[in-house]
């Protein structure tokens, strides 16, 4: 058997990729979706460094001059928290789903006119 034919046989469990995910993008490094998972970690990197910005310029308010007002920081800081959990969340179930069709990848893989004359011979 070729080595690529074990490595479908080979299938990916969805409680496996569960807690691989808990961590943002091991879940997808886990489905073998490689850029999937440096996505998930740059958005998660972002959403992070831009909350603490917003959170540093709402803190620190009164003993700085920003452009913008007071509120407008501790908006953009809890719309940032919320991207942060949707982002982590978002990329659990998306892992947990690969891991779940990865059993169908070689039936996406196989061309669909080659299966309709097979089954055309079978009929004869």
């Amino acid at each position: 058997m070729k080595t690529q034919d074990l490595e479908e046989e080979i299938k990916k469990t969805p409680k496996k990729a569960f807690y691989f995910s808990i961590v943002p993008g091991m879940g997808q490094l886990y489905n073998k979706k490689i850029i999937k998972s440096a996505l998930v970690v740059g958005l998660e990197v972002a959403a992070y460094l831009s909350w603490k910005e917003n959170s540093i310029k709402y803190n620190t308010y009164d003993q700085n001059y920003f452009p913008l007002a007071k509120n407008s920081y501790l908006k953009k800081r809890n719309k940032y928290a919320w991207w942060i959990g949707i982002v982590y969340f978002y990329s659990m179930i998306d892992a947990v789903v690969d891991a779940h069709l990865h059993p169908f990848n070689h039936l996406m893989d196989s061309p669909i006119i080659q299966e309709q004359t097979e089954e055309s011979i079978d009929e004869k």
